[in-house]
């Protein structure tokens, strides 16, 4: 039995120590927490109430107590609330802070409603407000309402506010005392809301008109009104945004004022005052979720470093002068740099010496070193050198956990930072997923494809909050992505049908989700039209400071990062079917925030073919066999020279750079989805729209395919609603059942098939055909008959 190392050990220990630091964030342990702080505060406030008439009774006890009296075997204690609240009604209402004390149970109450998430509040502001107040009550209470409390066992304020006005009062007097009670009251109101001034100046100065006040024509800058439209895109089919409920605009905190009329006209005048609002978070259902940690990824003893031998440094440097010599070209300097897996030198030719000669000599070279993988860059970017790559003998590891601990990944601002090796020169090699736009990842069998897609998504799991980041998976082999399906409820996205298995292995679910990602591509352009923005980076900037009003159909809208592992595979058996809609998202949904990664074994010009290469300008191609594959991935020979086991060139436009893939097992990325699982998440995976048919995807009606054999489960309320109210809207039945447009959309198809609603008109709401409830009831009575047979 091998015995554990020091790494494993010390992993142990971290594991152990997460696992009681997690214990800490778990939802149910919070919700435990929160009830007993509500049962403890009622307790508490029962104590506090029998305090005033058993106060005087029992504090002759607690005073002097003698034996059994505090376990109040007689039962000598009058508080209904036993000893225990006798001696904490003393404690906080005589001895602390008298009256003021009913706050303490108050703020445990507000603090058990947020641990069991009945209702949000901002702790640290309740604590620091809660506090003031208690502590400027009882000074103000021990000062002017003692008085009143003449014959009573305590002081109002408590001996704690006896204390504090005495000390006060003698420093700065009655008058004194006042003035500061009053200046704290004015400047913590004043914090609390902008119309304390308001209310000051009306008080000094009757005769200012700030009476009956129209907000819609208001200059006061601390009243801005905002005027929310109704949604224009009211009923388009085209539009599939988001579910949008009621609790988004309760999350907005807005202060509403609804101007008289009907309840229809008052939809289109509602005013919002959004200037105090905070900004929208959009982590804030998810406020508990952690980041995985470093500890899940293994070190190696290298950690990435070089291994460097002078002695075959030097060697290989005499081969090289030796070949070139022995065909007459001449150098006059040679340098080494060493890389994780391969070293490159570089050579100053002497004046003279043309580059395309050096260029013929790469097969002589690689049999002098006896290297495979010997590549010449002539000449070497803005250095005026040419660069020779020879493997090295003893090539190093590249953890995942030295790239992710990097300074260069821990401080970017990329929007979607893909992190995915070293370079020649041993530098943490990362670039931004969200301005490639779309990345083609091509090789060989087994040189390391796996890994490679791997580790691009982990890096963005580690950098991107579920709330900003859906990830669409798409595995035709069924086994490269199904250890990601534990974070499905966090990070993956689908279509309902395919919630219970997010990760699409069946082409024509792959169809149908491309399909999806369309009509969702082309709702968000909606959107940014409608926001006039020209990126979702601007439109999130927009919606975060409350600038766009969601009963509008406006949503935070996170990234979308879809994976297709395996295209030949879906080029072969679907075709043109799967490469429309990718080349169609791959030329138009860089803006709105959907970006595309295919993987193929097979870089072949009939799997990758032009529409793919002009679509796709950032390519990562791992070693293959032929040149003709190198120019097929890259439009350029290369990527038959590399060595394999991760070794890769990036292109995006430029040279490619050569990078070493960095190295995660199976083992860690499995311990990253778990720890992931683990934390707060969604209901269920990121909903994605359904795919709009064809035109000749119609049933003998000529009706789109529209289930009438198993309606909505509201189908017959919404049909009242839509009869009754005689508007026609989709988004009429997403406010007044609170469900997502996906629902109401198709609720609205089976309302239209059964002849209850007519045909879509653009942003316009559909003509209600059916004026009574008479003949609502005959059809409904038919599509039950018809149903049951």
């Amino acid at each position: 039995m091998k015995k554990k190392s020091k790494h494993d050990k010390r992993r142990s220990g971290q594991t152990k120590i997460q696992s009681f630091v997690s214990l800490f964030h778990n939802e149910k342990l919070h919700s435990i927490i929160g009830v007993f702080l509500i049962l403890v505060a009622l307790y508490l406030i029962l104590a506090f109430i029998s305090f005033f008439s058993t106060g005087a009774a029992d504090q002759s006890m607690i005073d002097s107590p003698k034996k059994g009296e505090i376990l109040n075997e007689n039962h000598e204690f009058l508080n209904s609330c036993g000893s225990l609240g006798a001696y904490a009604s003393w404690y906080f209402i005589k001895r602390c802070f008298g009256l003021p004390a009913f706050l303490i149970p108050f703020l445990m109450i507000m603090l058990g409603i947020h641990l069991i998430r009945a209702y949000r509040v901002n702790i640290q502001e309740w604590f620091l407000s809660m506090m003031i107040i208690m502590i400027w009550s009882c000074v103000a209470f021990a000062k002017f309402l003692t008085p009143l409390f003449g014959d009573a066992s305590f002081c109002p304020g408590g001996d704690h506010g006896i204390y504090m006005s005495q000390i006060i009062e003698n420093l700065v007097g009655g008058p004194g005392l006042t003035a500061i009670l009053a200046l704290i009251a004015i400047g913590f109101l004043t914090y609390m809301s902008a119309e304390t001034i308001f209310v000051i100046r009306k008080m000094l100065n009757p005769s200012m008109i700030f009476k009956n006040r129209d907000l819609s024509n208001s200059k006061d800058t601390s009243i801005e009104p905002i005027e929310i439209l109704r949604d224009k895109t009211e009923d388009d089919d085209n539009l599939n945004t988001q579910e949008i409920v009621e609790s988004q605009i309760e999350d907005m905190d807005m202060k509403v004022e609804i101007a008289t009329g009907d309840e229809e006209e008052a939809d289109t005048q509602t005013l919002v005052n959004i200037e105090n609002l905070d900004p929208y978070d959009p982590k804030r259902d998810l406020e508990n979720y952690r980041y995985p940690t470093l500890e899940l990824l293994k070190k190696y003893d290298s950690d990435g470093k070089p291994y460097i031998d002078m002695a075959e440094q030097n060697a290989n440097k005499n081969r090289i002068v030796d070949v070139l010599h022995t065909f007459g070209i001449e150098i006059t300097s040679i340098k080494a740099t060493v890389g994780p897996t391969v070293t490159l030198y570089e050579l100053t030719p002497a004046p003279g010496v043309r580059i395309a000669r050096i260029r013929g000599l790469e097969d002589d070279i690689a049999l002098c070193l006896k290297a495979p993988g010997i590549r010449i860059i002539a000449p070497m970017p803005l250095k005026g050198t040419i660069g020779v790559e020879v493997p090295n003998a003893k090539p190093s590891i590249v953890s995942m956990e030295s790239i992710l601990n990097s300074k260069k990944f821990q401080e970017t601002k990329m929007e979607l930072p893909c992190a995915i090796g070293k370079t020649i020169t041993n530098e943490v090699f990362l670039f931004d997923l969200a301005k490639a736009p779309h990345l083609l990842v091509a090789g060989a069998t087994g040189q390391g494809k796996s890994v490679g897609l791997n580790a691009i998504i982990t890096s963005l799991l580690y950098k991107k909050h579920p709330a900003e980041l859906k990830i669409v998976l798409v595995d035709p082999k069924m086994v490269e992505f199904s250890i990601y399906r534990n974070i499905s409820k966090h990070f993956l996205a689908a279509l309902p049908e395919d919630f219970d298995s997010p990760i699409i292995t069946d082409t024509s679910k792959v169809v149908r989700t491309l399909q999806s990602l369309c009509v969702e591509m082309d709702a968000r352009y909606e959107l940014l039209m409608a926001a006039q923005e020209r990126t979702i980076a601007d439109y999130n900037r927009k919606f975060i400071a409350r600038q766009l009003n969601p009963q509008n159909g406006h949503r935070f809208m996170p990234y979308i990062v879809v994976v297709i592992d395996e295209y030949g595979d879906l080029i072969m058996t679907a075709g043109k079917e799967i490469e429309s809609p990718i080349t169609r998202i791959a030329q138009k949904a860089r803006a709105v925030g959907i970006h595309m990664i295919i993987a193929t074994q097979r870089p072949t010009a009939t799997i990758i073919t032009g529409n793919i290469k002009a679509n796709f300008p950032a390519r990562i191609a791992f070693r293959v066999i032929q040149g003709i594959d190198s120019k097929t991935i890259l439009d350029r020979m290369g990527a038959q020279q590399l060595i394999g086991c991760g070794d890769m060139l990036f292109a995006q436009g430029n040279d490619p750079v050569r990078v070493q893939c960095a190295f995660m097992s199976t083992s860690e990325v499995v311990d990253v989805n778990n720890f992931i699982s683990k934390q707060q998440g969604y209901v269920e995976p990121y909903e994605l729209p359904e795919p709009i048919l064809d035109n000749n995807e119609t049933d003998g009606d000529g009706y789109k395919d529209v289930d009438m054999q198993h309606l909505d489960l509201i189908f017959e309320e919404a049909a009242r609603l839509i009869v009754t109210s005689q508007s026609g809207s989709t988004s009429l039945i997403q406010r007044k059942f609170s469900i997502g447009y996906n629902r109401a959309g198709r609720l609205m198809d089976q309302l239209e098939k059964a002849g209850i609603v007519g045909a879509a008109m653009g942003s316009k709401p559909r003509e209600v055909l059916i004026q009574d409830e008479n003949s609502l009831n005959n059809i409904l009575i038919s599509l039950r008959n018809s149903n049951n047979k």
